[in-house]
């Protein structure tokens, strides 16, 4: 779901720290180049493995705000450590930062897998540019960025192992709603504004979610609501 972005509109809003993990030089140095020449963006940490990571991490300045992970990375020994271990760490040691993952496999198998393990967002290295600085501005503000391949991803290999699940129950009219827009990628404020009610009471009906879904986050809510068939891909 990408759309037009305004990069003006963030040029005096705080920078978005940026941190990359991807053992091919020459795209890491590609990558940061682009992301260094956009407004609002500072790229504050590299590695060339995930196995590193954490170490690297402990040295920094400044932490990312969000990290791009390439998929494929070198292993330790015979122990992998690709973007699924990375996704795994972060998540435990800092889960306040959020991951996106930049892949070359395009399969939704890899997709599904990724966002499962926490993954706030998956894109594809042929992906256009301007996707990249959206997916990295939402991923920051939103929590997550799924976009339409996501979404078909998660429903084509999860969305038919659950039957739908019984909304007068479990959640309410009004959480169901605040789902569903959430998985429309929308925020707090503009969720708010459609349904007329504050921000807070949004925030604490997210909250709500969270703890009846067992999610951990925003991606984890898009999750439960594909595989419980309260939205659907076409």
């Amino acid at each position: 779901m990408c759309t037009d972005f305004n990069f003006a509109n963030v040029i005096m809003e705080k920078k978005i720290h940026i941190g990359l993990v991807e053992d091919q030089v020459l795209f890491r140095e590609g990558i940061k180049a682009i992301l260094q020449s956009w407004p609002g963006l500072d790229v504050v940490f590299e590695s060339p493995d995930g196995f590193s990571v954490e170490e690297r991490l402990k040295s920094v300045a400044v932490l990312p705000d969000v990290l791009l992970v390439d998929l494929s990375l070198p292993p330790l020994g015979k122990k992998d450590f690709g973007g699924i271990q990375v996704t795994q760490l972060i998540l435990e040691q800092y889960p306040e930062m959020k991951v996106l993952i930049l892949s070359a496999h395009q399969d939704e198998m890899f997709i599904a897998q990724l966002i499962e393990q926490g993954a706030h967002g998956y894109l594809v290295k042929d992906s256009d540019p301007q996707e990249v600085y959206e997916a990295i501005h939402s991923v920051h503000t939103k929590g997550s960025y799924i976009n339409a391949r996501t979404l078909r991803a998660i429903q084509q290999n999860m969305g038919k192992k659950t039957k739908p699940v019984k909304t007068s129950e479990e959640i309410t009219k009004r959480e169901v709603e605040i789902l569903q827009l959430t998985c429309q990628q929308f925020t707090a404020e503009e969720i708010a504004e459609k349904l007329f009610i504050s921000v807070k009471t949004v925030n604490g009906h997210r909250n709500n979610l969270l703890q009846k879904t067992g999610s951990r986050n925003v991606t984890g809510l898009v999750i439960y609501a594909i595989k419980h068939q309260i939205v659907t891909i076409i």
